[in-house]
């Protein structure tokens, strides 16, 4: 006689159920951008507000992604797919992926970058990351913002800074915190930022690390967020 008290295994239930929202969120994705191509540019409030929808979007499906990344970083290890990647091709990526908000909002975004520079890293780990961050220093910045790439002592660093009002205190401790230390009670889980050290420190080489530092202050006064991949 079958078990009728077999437990259900909730977590793969809502890894299934964060899968099947990640899709149809971008086929919303992909019509809102069809829809752009489609209306009239002169018309300030259409444009703004498209914007304003495909940026939510996007902060939507990079929540289901790092949801779905988590829950299967727990059934084994996050699975980290290294292979040389030229820096440049990963930040046109990341600035197509956002054009449309960009110039909708009129943001200035200055990228400073070597050319032919090469490393050795997972493109879509690195381009969801950097995604998210650009995402979240739009939102909360005025309007400038700096995305620089350089190597340095054998790491390769991308700094992004922004003319806002800077980290919060509470952010700025997260970046230090486990993930066991979040308190969801406070609204903000600093999923995010768990998630991006969570990439970084998937990048290993030669015994370094990875790693996200986060502070206030920089070239624009706002925050500055670095990453760090050996």
């Amino acid at each position: 006689m079958p078990n009728s008290n077999k437990q259900i295994d909730f977590s793969t239930v809502l890894a299934a159920g964060v899968h099947d929202m990640k899709n149809s969120l971008c086929l919303l994705l992909q019509s809102v951008e069809n829809l752009s191509r489609e209306l009239p540019k002169d018309n300030t409030v259409i444009t703004s507000n498209l914007a304003s929808l495909q940026y939510e979007a996007f902060r939507l499906n990079t929540g289901l992604m790092q949801l779905l990344s988590l829950y299967r970083a727990e059934k084994q290890k996050l699975p980290v797919s290294i292979d040389e990647v030229y820096v440049e091709d990963l930040i046109d990526d990341i600035l197509a992926t956002n054009e449309t908000y960009i110039v909708n909002k009129h943001m200035d975004l200055e990228v400073h970058q070597p050319d032919e520079l090469a490393w050795y890293l997972d493109g879509d780990l690195i381009n969801l990351l950097l995604n998210d961050i650009l995402i979240n220093a739009m939102r909360y910045s005025n309007k400038k913002l700096r995305l620089s790439c350089f190597e340095e002592d054998g790491m390769l660093n991308f700094t992004l800074e922004d003319d806002g009002p800077g980290y919060p205190q509470i952010m700025l401790q997260a970046g230090n915190t486990e993930m066991t230390d979040f308190d969801i009670s406070t609204g903000r889980t600093g999923l995010g930022l768990f998630f991006a050290r969570m990439i970084a420190q998937a990048h290993t080489n030669n015994g370094r690390c990875g790693s996200i530092h986060l502070e206030n202050g920089g070239s624009l006064g706002g925050s500055v967020f670095t990453l760090k991949i050996p």
